[in-house]
């Protein structure tokens, strides 16, 4: 395999995760020894936020007047294709019973977790984006009760847009809580006595620590990280377009990789020098971001053959990653590690990110290789059942028994035994013979 790195990333992610470990594991502590009073004093400290934490009915009445018309309609489309999006993986999740043996019936039932809580990032920018992808995929879902945080934007109440989309896509309650404080507060019902089942959304290294020690106690979507782009680009890719998708998702955070993986020298090239213009373009905080990202994080590999691309992008298993290229129907028949794939220049990752429909919560650092992301299945429970005739209790019976003592498990055996006994009283089994241990 022939690869050759025309840039190559000075840091990782990884890099900077230990350091939130300990803030996490301390800020948790506190937060289940002191409850309410511990969220209240760290959402002071941390967030300047004094106020009330729960949002009311007739705040939410009044937010929803403050919102410009044209912003509700945007949002209400964004929600809308999220929510179909989200029915149609709900639909894919199917009940069913079959006959495994005659007389031995067993089916699988799906039903969603009680209580989700969903969270969204106030930090430099409004995610309302994230506030309906959590809460309209679990409303989609049949989720009984949706608790939504999110913090404090630039000192003041929550973003406006932000509570809109919240309330709109179906929250049951909302909190302006931000950060480690919002996650253990959803993890152990405070302020609602609902503690969530599952907590979902993106967040900072913190959020995602938060989420990662909690994991266990409660469900959650991913082990998160930074976000990641990825583009695949061969000759016939324009490279303004790919340089532009790479910035475009630069700019998430100082920490964010870029990654482009190409069959074409002369279009790697041409897109790095690209890439500085059109952070320099960019206003003060996002070329700061996009700028820091793209020197420590930003790797260009070449490939000789398109089938090393495909096995170094799986290596990478990039959280979004576009395919700009010819025959697209190859790259999706043999792309196997992804978050989500966006096929050819007509879409790109901020069209997910923000209403095309599937789900922009993604697995990063890797984790594509085993997981996806966010999606309807995450608020879903699939339950097995079974049910058997005394004629199959015999025949499972027997099988049981054996391999049970053939374990040392001899209570195990004893519970075909006593069945076998009492239902075929007249008729003798070989059941094996106990095994001391």
């Amino acid at each position: 395999m022939t690869t050759k790195y025309l840039k190559k990333a000075s840091k990782t992610p990884e890099t900077e995760t230990a350091t939130a470990q300990g803030v996490v594991t301390e800020m948790l502590a506190e937060i289940e020894k002191n409850g309410e009073a511990a969220v209240r004093a760290y959402a002071k400290k941390l967030d300047k936020w004094d106020g009330e934490i729960i949002v009311t009915k007739s705040e939410l009445a009044e937010n929803a007047k403050s919102v410009p018309e044209q912003v509700k309609k945007d949002i209400d489309f964004a929600i809308e294709q999220v929510f179909k999006f989200a029915v149609a993986q709900r639909d894919s999740l199917k009940e069913f019973k079959t006959e495994l043996h005659p007389g031995v019936t067993a089916g699988q039932r799906v039903l969603p977790v009680n209580v989700a809580g969903c969270y969204a990032p106030a930090g430099r920018y409004a995610h309302i984006a994230s506030a309906y992808m959590g809460v309209a995929t679990a409303k989609a879902a049949g989720v009984k009760t949706i608790i939504a945080c999110s913090g404090p934007f630039r000192g003041g109440p929550m973003h406006p847009y932000l509570m809109y989309a919240f309330n709109k896509a179906g929250a049951d309650v909302i909190m302006t809580l931000g950060g480690v404080q919002a996650i253990a507060t959803m993890a152990y019902g405070l302020f609602t006595d609902k503690p969530a089942d599952v907590i979902v959304g993106p967040g900072n290294k913190f959020v995602a620590e938060a989420k990662r020690t909690l994991f266990g106690k409660v469900g959650i979507d991913v082990f998160a990280g930074p976000s990641e782009v990825a583009v695949i680009a061969d000759e016939t890719a324009d490279p303004a377009i790919v340089a532009s998708d790479l910035v475009g998702q630069a700019e998430h955070g100082h920490e964010t990789p870029a990654w482009l993986f190409t069959t074409s020298e002369k279009l790697a090239k041409d897109v790095m020098a690209r890439v500085p213009k059109l952070i320099d373009a960019l206003p003060p905080t996002a070329r700061d971001a996009a700028s820091a990202a793209w020197r420590d994080y930003g790797e260009v590999i070449v490939c000789d053959t398109r089938e090393e691309v495909v096995e170094v992008s799986d290596r990478y298993a990039s959280e979004h990653l576009e395919v700009q290229t010819q025959d697209l129907d190859w790259w999706l028949e043999n792309l196997t590690c992804y978050g989500s794939l966006f096929m050819g220049e007509e879409t790109t990752v901020a069209y997910g990110d923000k209403a095309s429909g599937p789900n922009h919560v993604l697995p990063t650092k890797g984790a594509a290789r085993y997981s996806g992301g966010l999606s309807v299945h995450k608020f879903m429970k699939t339950f097995t059942w079974q049910k058997m005739t005394r004629e199959a209790a015999r025949d499972i019976g027997e099988v049981t028994a054996r391999i049970s003592r053939l374990e040392g498990m001899e209570a195990h055996a004893r519970t075909a035994d006593d069945r076998l006994a009492k239902y075929f009283p007249d008729k003798k089994f070989e059941l094996g013979e106990a095994v001391e241990v």
